[in-house]
């Protein structure tokens, strides 16, 4: 008989938050440091030469790396599911990812040469493969430690919210970077731009290991925790998860939905820097404004989502965000302040950016309780690896489709390949809200 998960649902969140940190360093700073604007401080460290016309370096290492990320994730999860560990299938897993994709993570800004060069591109290949398998590691066990520690459906939807705060709080940190990059430059006369973005790298993922490792300390598989390793052999428990018609429905517009906010988490400090004109260190200002106007609607999702169900909400959440996703197009060409029309933005966004990260897991939580009950097998980590698979390949396709982009205007003047991006979001949330509307809710 497991027990009910009390105050450590803060410390499951606190994973969320660590892992979020690293990946949104990654997500948010990489572009932009790899393929700066003109003014923006960093110096040329790979050729921004066009490969095939419409391919640049940056979106080809990125693509390939989150591709062989999305091979592997399969394979750490039926190692995860069929771990026979004393101590639990998952958290041991979990512990020793840590360091590796710390290591990693900072390794990635690290590049050898402070100047255009081939062995930057080879590095950035390398650091980018290992920090994607290592941080994999942690979060596909991680994941699936929640239809386990949460046995009815609200208490899947509590723990969902606090792996969502734990999500939302690792982008407002990492989003700290380049305010505390200034910081290091002035308070210890950092004269390279580079070196002190370096620094900040590796204070903040520091952080993030430690909130990672919270969890891993906090939580008792044993005893809060009541599954059998799965017998299924890998092809078999592909095949089944696949052949689940609403778990389909849920990949497809869940792939839709994670290429549109790939190309605006990867734009950001464009749509600051070039569409706005305003500082980097705004950022930062923007995020934690998201968060906290996002926690004022986390009890309102709740208890919505008890009275008329998830789906409704998903689906009107993500109408909602493909509207918002046009207002990207004419940032910079309003008649309003600049620092007025991003603010507009990122608080009309933060309604449903709360919904959407907090249901979507939950409802995967309950599809994986529903097949274990039909098949006898607990296969949680295969149904998220299978869901973070299609996560990545979309965040792949975002990154690819977003650095093309920039080959059609990145600088003050030039600016339409950004403004592309505003364009293919309106009609990607667009999409996944129309899938989502033949998805079956099993209400309870």
């Amino acid at each position: 008989m497991t027990q009910k998960l009390p105050f450590k649902q803060l410390a499951y969140g606190c994973g969320m938050m660590g892992w979020s940190i690293m990946i949104n360093l990654i997500s948010v700073i990489l572009a932009y440091l790899f393929a700066p604007p003109d003014k923006s401080g960093f110096p040329k460290l790979i050729t921004q030469v066009p490969v095939l016309v419409i391919f640049n370096v940056i979106a080809i290492i990125m693509s390939s790396s989150r591709l062989v990320d999305a091979i592997y994730d399969p394979f750490i999860a039926q190692f995860s599911d069929r771990n026979k560990n004393p101590k639990g299938r998952r958290i041991p897993i979990m512990k020793w990812a840590i360091i590796p994709s710390l290591i990693f993570c900072c390794l990635v800004f690290y590049p050898l040469k402070h100047e255009e060069s081939s062995i930057n591109i080879y590095w950035l290949a390398f650091t980018l493969v290992g920090f994607y398998i290592t941080s994999t590691s942690y979060i596909i066990p991680y994941n699936a430690l929640l239809p386990e520690l949460a046995p009815t459906s609200e208490d899947k939807v509590r723990l969902s919210t606090w792996q969502s705060v734990g999500y939302v709080f690792g982008i407002a940190v990492s989003s700290c970077t380049f305010n505390l990059t200034g910081l290091l430059q002035t308070s210890f006369h950092i004269s390279s731009r580079i070196d002190a973005l370096q620094l900040s790298v590796l204070i903040i993922a520091v952080l993030a290991a430690i909130a990672m490792v919270i969890p891993v300390l906090a939580i008792n598989e044993k005893k809060y925790c009541k599954a059998n390793p799965s017998h299924v052999p890998l092809k078999k428990a592909l095949k089944q998860t696949l052949t689940n018609k609403n778990f389909l429905l849920f990949i497809v517009a869940d792939f839709s939905y994670f290429i549109s906010v790939t190309l605006i988490t990867s734009g950001l400090l464009f749509f600051l820097t070039v569409l706005l004109k305003l500082p980097e260190e705004l950022g930062n200002k923007l995020m934690i404004t998201m968060v906290l106007v996002s926690f004022i609607f986390y009890p309102v999702v709740n208890f919505m989502a008890k009275k008329i169900g998830k789906k409704v909400i998903v689906i009107f959440s993500l109408v909602w965000l493909s509207v918002l996703f046009m207002g990207v197009y004419f940032l910079g060409k309003l008649p309003l302040d600049p620092a007025a029309q991003i603010y507009g933005l990122i608080i009309l966004i933060s309604v449903p950016v709360a919904s959407l990260n907090i249901l979507p897991n939950a409802i995967l939580a309950e599809i994986i309780e529903k097949d274990t009950q039909e098949t006898g097998e607990s296969k949680e980590a295969i149904y998220f690896a299978v869901r973070y698979f299609f996560v990545k390949i979309a965040q792949t396709v975002g990154i690819a489709l977003f650095t093309m982009f920039l080959l059609y205007g990145k600088n003050i003047g030039n600016d339409f390949g950004i403004r592309l991006n505003g364009l293919l979001g309106f009609g990607l949330c667009l999409l996944a809200a129309l899938i989502f509307t033949r998805f079956k809710e099993v209400r309870k």
